[in-house]
């Protein structure tokens, strides 16, 4: 069963979870942003919300997704939807730009101890 934060009333995994501790509403994130990027965030919202276990928070400038770990940040800039998935394993899809963070692989580290 989730933590809620007593101060700013965030679903957490425990009482003792990390978090920027500040009330943010979805509409503040989405001030002043095109009604597509609602939109789009509220299909996004739509698809990952119910997933068991799933926790969703905002934060003064994303919106997170949280089973055990962050898994999905959505940040919405001026024009477009920022998403960032973290996987341990690496994600390909070649329409996707995909940064190389975490865990090293093992192929990497058996080079380096050569």
């Amino acid at each position: 069963m989730p933590y809620i934060c007593p101060k700013c009333e965030r679903e957490l995994i425990s009482e003792h979870q990390s978090h920027y501790c500040a009330k943010v509403s979805l509409d503040d994130l989405f001030k002043g942003k095109s009604d597509e990027l609602l939109l789009l965030f509220d299909k996004l919202l739509a698809e990952v919300a119910d997933w068991p276990d799933v926790l969703v928070g905002t934060t003064p400038n994303c919106i997170t997704f949280v089973h055990r770990q962050t898994f999905f940040v959505i940040r919405p800039m001026q024009k477009q939807l920022d998403l960032k998935f973290y996987s341990v394993k690496p994600i390909e899809i070649p329409q996707v730009k995909t940064i190389a963070t975490g865990q090293v692989s093992k192929q990497h580290q058996a080079k380096q101890h050569q």
